[in-house]
């Protein structure tokens, strides 16, 4: 057992300052003083001067690596479990990206368990950048509703001209199929959708759902912070009820070429009225960050950082002066909910014990429990990996 004494505890909601005691991978118990369970089989972590978090939950990582736009000698590392904690993650959702060839469904479904074996909380999208979808039964369906990490679809590519240029019939059909084992299974079903920079943007989304029953929720769009005209038909997906999620992970070329950073889109979208519960932000760990010129050539890569989703949220509220506990939620609780996360997310009596201790000024992670063990202390990761 665990009992953290005097942090100010943010379930992301700011509750005040409280002990928080947790009992195996669970809280327990929020009170304004626990000192009574003080015993000595309870471990006592001193959160004065402290903020209690949820910890992070990152929606989209690259945990197999990712890329390869360069050429085989780019393609991106795996993801090591220490990246996430060092980032204060403790639940990330991995997927594919470009390449399903070399990097396959089996790799990501076991280094998703891998993960696991190591503390961290892990699931994983079926299906590519690319259509047909590529599934390990033979059908995303199945893959959802008989392998317990899959939780949807992803990342499906549109408006890129590394995409497979599906059709609005292909893309109802994918959405159809991943909602559909998602009401089976008990999980979301979700289709995560990679969105590029080309004139569609998010038209063939929209088309779906005014050509189907298909709901707007159904659907996940990422990168929305790619460019400013992006960003506004992102605005207006979510004004019709649509989730969006932004890119945490970039380089100042990337911005000087018209990125909008995630901290700046998540404030903006807020200023326009969208509820929190509609907003992420998400890494984007270990995929490439290729830049392209007019031709469609690659001329720079770099690789995303997991670390990026910790940074945003303070630049969120130092730069942009988002109220800490949206900053929060658009890392813990917006993905956990819009995911169908149980249990994640949220500092609450039931849900698993996840949780990042920060300092109270600078907003620096100082402590991290990860199901209910202490994976960083003292600025200081406890896990040892073995290839990191």
């Amino acid at each position: 057992m665990k009992l953290i004494k005097n942090a100010q505890v943010y379930s992301p909601t700011p509750l005040g300052k409280k002990d928080v005691l947790i009992a195996g991978n669970k809280i327990i118990a929020i009170e304004n003083d626990l000192s009574e369970c003080i015993n000595n089989i309870v471990e006592v972590i001193d959160g004065t001067g402290k903020i209690l978090t949820p910890g992070f939950v990152d929606s989209l990582v690259h945990i197999t690596g990712g890329g390869g736009e360069g050429g085989y000698a780019t393609r991106t590392p795996e993801m090591q479990v220490n990246d996430a904690f060092i980032g204060g993650v403790t639940t990330v959702i991995g997927a594919l990206g470009t390449d399903a060839e070399t990097r396959s469904l089996e790799n990501l479904l076991a280094k998703t368990y891998g993960l696991e074996e190591q503390g961290l909380s892990a699931y994983c999208y079926t299906g590519s950048y690319h259509f047909p979808m590529i599934s390990i039964t033979e059908s995303i369906k199945r893959d959802i509703m008989l392998i317990e990490k899959f939780i949807g679809v992803g990342e499906v590519a549109i408006a890129d001209h590394r995409s497979s240029q599906m059709t609005v019939a292909e893309m109802a059909r994918v959405a159809s199929e991943a909602r559909v084992a998602g009401m089976l299974s008990g999980k979301k079903g979700i289709v995560l959708i990679h969105v590029g920079d080309e004139k569609a943007r998010l038209s063939k989304l929209t088309r779906v759902v005014e050509q189907s029953d298909i709901p707007i929720s159904q659907f996940y769009p990422t990168h929305i912070n790619r460019n400013k005209s992006l960003l506004d038909a992102g605005f207006d997906f979510a004004k019709q009820g649509g989730n969006l999620d932004f890119t945490t992970s970039t380089t100042e070329q990337i911005i000087e070429q018209g990125e909008i950073p995630a901290a700046k889109a998540l404030a903006m979208a807020l200023a326009k009225g969208i509820k929190i519960a509609q907003l992420t932000m998400s890494s984007d760990g270990n995929a490439s960050l290729p830049i392209f010129d007019e031709q469609g050539q690659l001329i720079e890569l770099q690789v995303g950082q997991v670390s990026s989703l910790h940074q945003s949220m303070v630049d969120a509220v130092k730069d942009f002066q988002v109220p800490l506990e949206l900053a929060l939620s658009a890392i813990s609780s917006s993905p956990a909910g819009i995911l169908k996360l149980k249990n994640k997310g949220q500092i609450g009596v039931g849900f698993d014990a996840d949780l990042t201790l920060l300092d109270s000024d600078s907003l620096a992670i100082h402590t991290v429990i990860a199901k209910g063990q202490l994976v960083m202390k003292n600025e200081k990761t406890l896990v040892n990996s073995p290839f990191s």
